[in-house]
């Protein structure tokens, strides 16, 4: 039995260091894109602030990874989330978008502060500095809707 529980912990442990050799997700780039949503809109020192803190990790080309994101199955899983909010929302490729599907995003924007479902509360379980404040949601919606206002 003692020979058995070893050997599994050893082809477990084996496992676990192989899995680290997957390829990974890059999505560290620094700089400003050409379709940057500010690139598109006039945003705001405060509105840019609140969107990097607590949006860009996922909906970017620019995501500030934490340490454990050096370690499998998490990157794997950080990089499946990433996906899925860029597939959803990038702020990168915002002007590469049509202008209806830009006012449906915004649009989807407001929604989501509205409800508190954007950021992900999974996501602000770790990253608490990305809780929005009242006022953050506030300025953000007002932001929405002024600028929503101006596409029409």
């Amino acid at each position: 039995m003692k020979r058995a529980l070893k050997i599994t912990l050893v082809v477990i442990g084996i496992l676990f260091l192989a899995v680290q050799l997957i390829p990974r997700d890059h999505n560290d780039g620094r700089s400003v894109q050409p379709n940057n949503l500010t690139k598109v809109f006039p945003v705001p020192a405060s509105v840019g602030a609140i969107l990097k803190k607590s949006c860009y990790d996922c909906h970017s080309n620019r995501t500030n990874y934490p340490w454990y994101a050096q370690i499998q199955p998490f990157r794997y899983m950080l990089d499946d989330h990433i996906r899925g909010g860029k597939a959803e929302l990038n702020f990168d490729e915002f002007g590469s978008y049509t202008p209806r599907k830009q006012r449906s995003k915004l649009r989807a924007i407001g929604e989501s502060l509205d409800e508190g479902s954007m950021p992900l509360s999974s996501y602000t379980l770790i990253h608490r500095n990305a809780i929005l404040s009242k006022e953050d949601k506030q300025l953000l919606v007002n932001w929405v809707k002024s600028t929503s206002d101006r596409q029409h």
